[in-house]
């Protein structure tokens, strides 16, 4: 089916009842059968700020329920095991709409955005200045921390799914404790939320408790110790209420207290899991709601013609598992969304299966990176699997979206982003469809950094701490922050999209580093040609440094292809380590092969996609690799400055000899972002004046 035949068949359904500010929505409704409407708030502008066309948002609940019979529904796993009495599954999903108060100055796209642990981004200004609508929608239904259940939704509170579980089912979870001192208890924590799934049984003797002095990138263990199970307790510990505390099923209370040198790691038996899948679908059947419901309760009604759907970080992943299994086509049998857009995110989401922990980021032990991680399908012999892609679902209905996908150096370094480039075996690049775009924005932070031009400045702007290194309490960088910005390139994009969906009108070609222009090598100092570099050790980066793909070992009943089934290895074995690559670099240091920036063009130091942990207070993890935040590492003002540091580097004075000299880089290197379509004018003109507004060189 085209996309114009799509347009032309597509059956709405039929009109609903309301009563107060309740929506009782038919079958037909993507299987949404009831809104309920918490808050209507009108949109708040900025201090000072108008706008064109004045928005509100609109928060609520969505009641779903699924036929577990259904093929495009039976794919969840352990969804047979939360059946009601007549057959079906039940969710509650929140929702927050911002829309024009007026929805005669709609645009007709809606963009469908995934949170993130249950937070929404903000609309962008541009978004509303178009007259386009902005919905999100729940999927995280492990109840756990920021997706917890609430009674109700609101504007500014975080989105959560309520799912069944799986009755009478139990298995073995593990959870991990890091960089922590002292006497008190300590919660179970992955990435920044609590592990979801308690022990079934407060008898440590139940559950093994062990002790680590190190952890390699390649999953090599140092100095593993057994805690006897007297020695510790599921409790609630403190000074006032000391060792065995008092019983907790979400703390551990160490007889002695915790050491921050050593990693804790628990594997205990749990019951009855959160069936997770349900967020795939629940998303799905909230979206095509409203955008298709021609209902007058629904907010949307007739003003929707085409849809993206958008993520950052972990919930671009979510898209891209979303997918592969298929939901991209409703239960009508269309395609939901015209348009896909992960952002920052190169791997599928670790979601349906039993005991998953969706807020994992690619830590140890964390699934996420198994099966094909390419669009188009591929071979994987070096893990035994057939060839496969994400698009093969979507490709055999007919129901693929346009996708755009963009990425920056942090992702390769710490996401282990390549493998979707060249697949497990590292071989060849691999091609993509032509309704995909590929753009790498090279030597960048995870979702970019603060931008501007004194933030690259010592003394100007540029912090003398390190930020923080994100997963569970990992450590803190040696160097200071990466501000290379992702914004102006996104404002870009957006809008390429935006008249590619609308439109047809095709975005710029793909941009990326590859093996075959060699702008890609192996991720190491010496295959991206990393010179010295002041301040960090000589062998940076060793072979070693990069997080790399784990192929992990789950057990017989977990499907690799999918990233489904049941694992009955926790934690997992580590069967082997795939070959990992990363952008080549300039002499600078700085990445080769990504789409032009103007920060880059006209540099004002070495910038990292990242960066290296410190020992200080949270020294598990010192002299590894910061996690996925980058860091930076300027250039000296002078010449004389950079011989006395022993930077071989040239100077600031050296490249571009006064204030004026920088600004004229600045304004060459906006005008080829320009002209390749990768920086809109606006933007350009804010650069150039906010370069000769900047202390570089006065």
């Amino acid at each position: 089916m085209t996309r114009q035949e799509f347009a032309r068949n597509f059956a709405v359904g039929t009109a609903a009842a309301i009563a107060a500010l309740v929506v009782f929505c038919t079958g037909a409704q993507a299987r949404v059968t009831r809104i309920v409407i918490d808050e209507v708030r009108p949109f708040a502008e900025p201090a000072g700020g108008t706008a064109a066309i004045a928005y509100e948002q609109v928060a609520g609940r969505a009641f779903g329920e699924l036929d577990p019979k259904l093929p495009g529904n039976a794919i969840i796993q352990d969804i047979g095991l939360a059946t009601e009495a007549d057959g079906k599954v039940r969710y509650v999903a929140t929702f927050l709409l911002a829309k024009p108060v007026d929805m005669k100055h709609a645009s007709g796209l809606m963009w469908h955005d995934v949170p993130n642990r249950g937070r929404v981004f903000a609309m962008a200004p541009q978004e509303r200045a178009f007259g386009d609508v902005m919905l999100a929608s729940a999927w995280q239904g492990d109840n756990s921390g920021w997706t917890a259940v609430r009674p109700t939704a609101s504007v500014s509170g975080m989105q959560w799914l309520q799912v069944p579980v799986a009755r009478g089912v139990t298995g073995e979870v593990f959870g991990r404790i890091v960089n922590r001192s002292g006497a008190n208890s300590q919660p179970l924590v992955v990435q920044d939320n609590p592990v979801p799934y308690k022990p079934a049984s407060l008898d440590t003797a139940k559950a093994k408790l062990v002790s680590r002095g190190g952890e390699g990138m390649r999953g090599e263990v140092y100095d593993e110790v057994a805690v006897p199970a007297g020695d510790w307790a599921w409790a609630r510990c403190d000074d006032k209420t000391p060792f065995p505390g008092t019983p907790d099923p979400a703390q551990i209370c160490l007889k002695g207290g915790f050491d921050p040198a050593r990693l804790y790691q628990v594997v205990f038996t749990a019951a009855d899991p959160y069936v997770l899948g349900i967020g795939f679908a629940a998303w799905r059947d909230v979206g095509e709601f409203f955008k298709t419901s021609m209902s007058a309760e629904n907010p949307l009604a007739g003003a929707i013609k085409f849809s993206i759907a958008r993520g950052v970080s972990q919930s671009g992943n979510y898209l891209r598992g979303w997918l592969h299994l298929g939901f991209n086509r409703g239960e009508s049998g269309h395609r939901v969304h015209d348009g896909l857009w992960p952002i920052i995110a190169g791997r599928r989401i670790a979601l349906n299966f039993r005991w998953a922990q969706p807020d994992g980021v690619l830590e140890l032990y964390q699934a996420g990176s198994e099966g094909p991680q390419w669009w188009l399908p591929h071979p994987d012999p070096v893990r035994g699997l057939p060839a496969a892609g994400i698009l093969d679902r979507c490709t055999a209905t007919d129901t693929c979206p346009k996708i755009i996908e963009h990425f920056g150096s942090a992702e390769v370094w710490a996401l282990k982003l390549t493998p979707e480039w060249v697949g497990a075996d590292g071989k060849a690049d691999l091609p993509l469809p032509d309704f995909v775009r590929r753009y790498y924005i090279a030597s960048t932070n995870h979702n970019g950094g603060a931008g501007g031009f004194d933030t690259s400045l010592p003394g100007a702007g540029l912090p003398k701490s390190g930020p923080k290194c994100p997963g569970n309490n990992f450590g803190v960088g040696v160097l200071p922050a990466n501000p290379v910005p992702h914004t102006q390139t996104v404002n870009a994009i957006r809008v390429h999209f935006r008249d590619w969906v609308m439109k047809g009108t095709p975005p710029p070609p793909s941009r990326y580093p590859m093996l075959a222009d060699g702008t890609l090598g192996e991720a190491s100092k010496a295959g991206i040609g990393m010179p010295a570099l002041p301040g960090l050790r000589a062998t940076i980066p060793e072979a070693d440094f990069i997080m790399p793909v784990l192929d992990y070992d789950w057990g017989p009943q977990f499907n690799y292809l999918d990233g489904s089934g049941v694992p009955t290895l926790a934690p997992p074995r580590i069967k082997q380590v795939l070959k990992m690559f990363a952008p080549k670099v300039v002499a600078d240091g700085n990445e080769r092969g990504g789409v032009p920036v103007v920060l880059l063009d006209a540099p004002l130091g070495t910038y990292l996609g990242w960066n290296v942990a410190a020992a200080g207070a949270m020294p598990f993890h010192k002299d590894q690799i910061c996690n996925y935040v980058g860091g930076m590492i300027p250039f000296a003002r002078t010449a004389a400055e950079r011989k006395a540091a022993g930077d071989p580097r040239p100077s600031l004075e050296e490249r571009y000899g006064s204030h004026e000299g920088y600004v004229n880089a600045v304004r060459k290197a906006a005008a080829r972002a320009v002209e390749e379509k990768f920086l809109l004018p606006v933007d350009a003109e804010a650069l150039i004046k906010a370069a000769q507004a900047s202390a570089v060189l006065k």
